[in-house]
């Protein structure tokens, strides 16, 4: 998917979460947020606020790899996972 024309609103961005069981998201420059959906159990609030950028819809880059969701570019994050 091609998210320049492709745009993810709110409920399409909680139906990936739903398919996976972690969401590791870069905020800022420094700031990582991880979400162990199981054990955290963040509300839908928490949840969009890493998903979504400011025109409402899903940040970019997102990749989903096995049952996890990254949602901006950290490198440790990308190197953890892909790595």
């Amino acid at each position: 998917m091609d998210a320049r024309k492709e745009r993810l609103g709110p409920d399409e961005a909680l139906k990936l979460v739903q398919q996976v069981s972690e969401v590791i998201a870069a905020k800022g420059k420094k700031k990582v947020v991880r979400f162990h959906l199981a054990k955290d159990k963040p509300s839908r609030d928490d949840l969009l606020a890493v998903l979504l950028g400011p025109s409402g819809t899903l940040r970019a880059p997102t990749l989903r790899q096995g049952k996890k969701l990254l949602v901006g570019f950290d490198a440790g994050a990308y190197g953890e996972v892909l790595g």
